[in-house]
């Protein structure tokens, strides 16, 4: 009998000690937990994109407690209603951030920018820059590789006829591509803003235009047609002053290469080709049910 039992009772002592044990450790190391910081957490999308600045969502919650003059409305993901209920539980004003979209500044898409060599290696944009300096003869553009898809997690950017263009309106702003690409081509700029310079060439115009027949070749007719001041040609590259432009597109329709993108433009052709579409399945579908 006692076999049994005095195996028992050491069990049941080393549970009581073990209990102890861990009941004063719990004490010792007790961390408190910030309740607002945890509330405020609890309202953020956990994407962790690190678009507001910070490390992830728990790094912002935290300094959004600490901080209550730090802006609420820096999560892109969660937008206005999110900013909302966070300026709800600080008791503070959301303020008024206007809503940001990616941006790609290259229009080098095949047939006008010069390839200089077939790559099959790894598929990374990366690791072709820093092997062989890029696959085209223009060295400032998009290599077409994707590592600004693969950094994307909201699937807002696409690689298609050898650039990178993006989807304002899945856009979050969270800046992710902007810092996977390794040409430094993609830029944040207020989502009003429609017409855009998509080149980064500064080479001389004859020697970008040997590189892509789409490349800015610093003729500053664009600068001259432009009545808003919004317009400058620096190191040979257009720029568009974002808080000047009013959206125009006078420079656009001014550019001999084609370098300068009115999305308004792209927008209303996109429309008519999705009503193309539509309009040509119509019959099919018609026959169907037939």
């Amino acid at each position: 009998m006692s076999s049994i039992v005095i195996p028992v009772i050491l069990v049941v002592a080393v549970g009581f000690v073990a209990a102890a044990v861990l009941s004063f450790a719990s004490k010792v190391f007790y961390v408190a937990v910030d309740e607002t910081a945890a509330a405020i957490r609890a309202e953020l999308p956990g994407a962790n994109c690190g678009g507001c600045g910070f490390a992830g969502c728990d790094d912002y919650a935290n300094a959004l407690a600490g901080d209550h003059d730090l802006p609420c409305n820096r999560c892109a993901v969660g937008g206005p209603a999110v900013a909302e209920k966070i300026a709800g539980i600080l008791g503070v004003s959301a303020g008024d951030e206007e809503r940001q979209v990616a941006v790609v500044m290259c229009n080098g898409v095949n047939g006008a920018s010069k390839k200089v060599m077939e790559y099959t290696d790894l598929k990374s944009c990366k690791a072709a820059k820093s092997v062989f300096g890029g696959l085209n003869a223009c060295t400032y553009g998009c290599l077409g590789l994707g590592d600004c898809v693969d950094a994307c997690q909201f699937d807002s950017i696409h690689v298609r006829d050898g650039v990178a263009w993006v989807n304002r309106d899945t856009c979050t702003s969270c800046g992710a591509c902007v810092k996977a690409c390794p040409n430094h081509l993609i830029r944040l700029a207020p989502e009003k803003n429609l017409v855009f310079v998509r080149c980064s060439n500064k080479d001389k115009g004859g020697q970008a235009m040997k590189a892509c027949s789409n490349a800015c070749i610093g003729c500053k007719k664009c600068e001259k047609v432009c009545k808003f001041d919004a317009v400058h040609v620096n190191d040979n590259l257009s720029y568009i002053d974002p808080e000047k432009c009013k959206n125009c597109g006078m420079c656009e329709k001014e550019c001999p290469t084609g370098n300068i993108i009115n999305m308004r433009l792209v927008a209303n052709v996109a429309k008519k080709a999705k009503a193309a579409a539509a309009a040509a399945e119509a019959p099919k579908q018609e026959a169907a049910q037939a």
